[in-house]
């Protein structure tokens, strides 16, 4: 049987971050090659059968990014610790553990671990386009061989292509409905939930909300924790996985009816739902996915004045009144 190998470096990582290499995460260029590569991908029938990713953020963000712009859940990637690693010997041997019925097959990783694999898996090293790298950030791989995965040797793999993301033409297609103008963003993006984790401190009627805070992915601002509805996951579902992620949280929603609101961003509207919910267990700071996000719990009354997003910011404090109408009334 015909088998297809897809490589796929893990995007343009942020140096800025004050993080350790298993907790660097991607930059905004690096969302942005995962995602156009992802379009690529689903645009030249390339999707995986199975998609197997480094859990180094970096990586696993590509992935997710990737798998979601081809149009399928996150739920198809598994992370494989083997493949954070420095030389291909664990790639290899992870390829190898490939169940027979998966005919296409994704690895995201890093260098020099996938380009040491692309000279194994062909036998010799190919000569990247002058003054670009072999396998630069986001650049995807496609193999073929016949045979099983568990028989896989030197030099047995065929090289059909390599796609880097400069190599995409400018304003490379995004899907969109029929009838919608081109975006910025690929679609699903403007479809997004956040999270209103809050907790009320004092007794009885004195009580008062406090809301955790979150800094954005480069820290520069404060949010909530918020993120594109996935595909798969509801409204809330999506959000709650972004609270655990983002803010190293686990928390259940206190009232189940959303609140809808709307803002500019990526040269078009964003619909977003906004959940209030209780935090159930914060994580150490050690434990978390995303620590190099600040987090801070801040009196409901300042949290406007703090939150880069207004729209957000006003979606909330309605949030917390009806709250306190749901609490007055009990």
């Amino acid at each position: 049987m015909r088998r297809e190998l897809l490589l796929m470096r893990h995007g343009k990582s942020d140096w800025s971050v004050a993080a350790d290499d298993f907790h660097r995460p991607l930059k905004e260029r690096g969302k942005r090659g995962a995602q156009r590569m992802g379009a690529w991908l689903a645009q030249e029938a390339l999707v995986p059968d199975a998609i197997l990713s480094s859990p180094a953020l970096r990586a696993r963000a590509t992935a997710e990014k990737c798998v979601k712009s081809m149009g399928l859940g996150v739920d198809m990637i598994e992370l494989k610790p083997a493949l954070y690693c420095e030389n291909e010997a664990p790639l290899l041997k992870t390829v190898r553990a490939c169940p027979d019925s998966v005919q296409r097959l994704m690895i995201i990783g890093h260098n020099p671990a996938l380009e040491d694999a692309l000279v194994w898996l062909t036998g010799k090293r190919p000569r990247p386009p002058k003054e670009t790298k072999l396998l630069p950030t986001a650049a995807v791989v496609k193999l073929t061989f016949e045979g099983r995965w568990e028989d896989l040797r030197s030099g047995q793999m065929s090289l059909e292509l390599i796609q880097r993301v400069r190599a995409l033409p400018d304003g490379f297609p995004w899907p969109f409905p029929a009838g919608e103008e081109r975006r910025e963003r690929p679609a699903y993006y403007y479809r997004q939930s956040a999270v209103l984790p809050c907790r009320l401190q004092g007794e009885g009627d004195d009580a008062q909300w406090e809301v955790l805070l979150i800094g954005s992915s480069s820290n520069r601002h404060w949010s909530l924790p918020k993120g594109i509805v996935d595909p798969g996951l509801s409204p809330l579902e999506s959000a709650l996985k972004e609270a655990r992620e983002e803010a190293g949280i686990e928390a259940e929603a206190l009232d189940h009816a959303a609140l809808e609101f709307s803002y500019e961003k990526w040269g078009a509207p964003v619909e977003a739902s906004l959940h209030a919910v209780r935090v159930v267990h914060e994580q150490e700071e050690s434990e978390r996915e995303e620590p190099h996000r600040s987090r801070r719990w801040v009196a409901a009354e300042v949290m406007p004045s703090l939150l880069k997003n207004h729209e957000m910011g006003h979606a909330a404090m309605a949030l917390l009144a009806r709250l306190d109408q749901s609490r007055q009334a009990t």
